[in-house]
């Protein structure tokens, strides 16, 4: 033993809760303090030879208890004082990350360990570090915050990271339709998802052009749906869409033009339609190409109102006209059928 309480010994033996080590009688060194960081696998230190310092002596009951970690804490001060002041809030340094708790993740920054916060790990909300990243995986982190009292070093994943809301706002503008998901339905309203972690709010009031008391009434969870931007706040994080300014048309978020195809907008960016579909070609089988555009034309100039309730006489002609073939139809059997007696 040397006068400061430090000691060299082998470990012989792995126990409940930690590691027996020989330094003359048997000492206990709890597993909490063999390193820096808590080592859950003890086995690799059997038949190791470990320093370690004196925190507990009992010479009655010749009890002794070690600790690793605060002679490695002693030794190491002065290269641990030098790795913190050599840490510059902002940089990113590579590391490789040691152990994962509930609270965040530790790094080894290549002489001393950080802490991710799990507020830190992503843009999107996290339930648990685990799902982000795993105890071995080598990341980029950016240095938040050097404790020098302390010691302690606070890092930062999603930092290395694109920050999604701003690179929404810096691809949308508000008075823009968006396609979205609904997430999650509150009293005032309901909240929609816009784009990877991103969610805006539909108030109650921008739900439907008719008053609304539950917004139940409107939307379900998971529906999918346009919504207009009608503001966007990047400083605080907040959106705020309307369903009811989206029925009435607008301007179309870019990424869904090169979806859908040029062609189906104007210069402005309202959408009008593709060059054909399924609908037109069936009226155009049914009535002749040129009695569609006919029709067509005839509703572009006609209210809203007026052009469906074309299209409804339209359908029901084509209904009472098919009920007529089939009567003539089968009264044509029926007589066939009165013949055939007869005779």
């Amino acid at each position: 033993k040397e006068g400061d309480g430090m000691v060299s010994g082998a470990v012989i033996e792995v126990v409940k809760g930690g590691l027996i080590v020989d330094i003359g009688l048997r000492g206990f060194l709890p597993a909490s303090l063999v390193e820096l960081r808590r080592v859950r696998d003890l086995q690799p230190y059997i038949g190791t030879t470990i320093d370690a310092k004196i925190i507990e002596l009992d010479k009655n009951r010749n009890n002794v208890v070690l600790s690793r970690r605060a002679w490695l804490e002693e030794t190491q001060k002065e290269q641990r004082e030098e790795f913190l002041h050599d840490l510059r809030p902002g940089e990113v340094r590579n590391g490789v990350v040691s152990s994962v708790v509930n609270f965040g993740a530790f790094v080894d920054l290549g002489g001393m360990d950080g802490l991710v916060h799990v507020s830190e790990l992503s843009w999107k909300h996290v339930d648990h570090p685990g799902s982000v990243v795993a105890v071995g995986d080598e990341i980029e982190v950016q240095v938040l915050e050097v404790d020098l009292g302390r010691e302690r070093i606070s890092l930062s994943l999603k930092a290395t990271q694109q920050d999604p809301w701003q690179e929404f706002a810096g691809a949308h503008q508000v008075g823009e339709l968006v396609y979205g998901r609904v997430t999650k339905l509150v009293p005032f309203g309901s909240f929609v998802q816009v784009g990877d972690g991103i969610e805006g709010l539909v108030h109650i009031s921008e739900m439907s052009a008719h008053h609304v008391d539950l917004p139940e009434q409107v939307v379900t969870p998971g529906e999918e749906l346009w919504v207009k931007i009608i503001d966007l706040d990047l400083q605080r994080r907040r959106i705020s869409l309307s369903i009811k300014q989206a029925a009435e048309g607008g301007v179309v978020a870019a990424e869904y033009q090169e979806h859908f195809g040029e062609h189906a907008y104007d210069d402005e960016g309202n959408f009008i339609g593709g060059e054909s579909s399924e609908g037109q070609e069936a009226w155009a089988e049914l009535y002749g190409e040129d009695e569609v555009a006919a029709i067509e034309d005839a509703s572009e100039g006609a209210p809203a109102e007026e052009a469906s309730a074309e299209a409804a006489a339209e359908v029901a002609f084509v209904e009472e006209a098919g009920e007529e073939v089939a009567s003539t139809e089968e009264a044509g059997e029926e007589a066939v059928e009165d013949e055939i007696t007869e005779a």
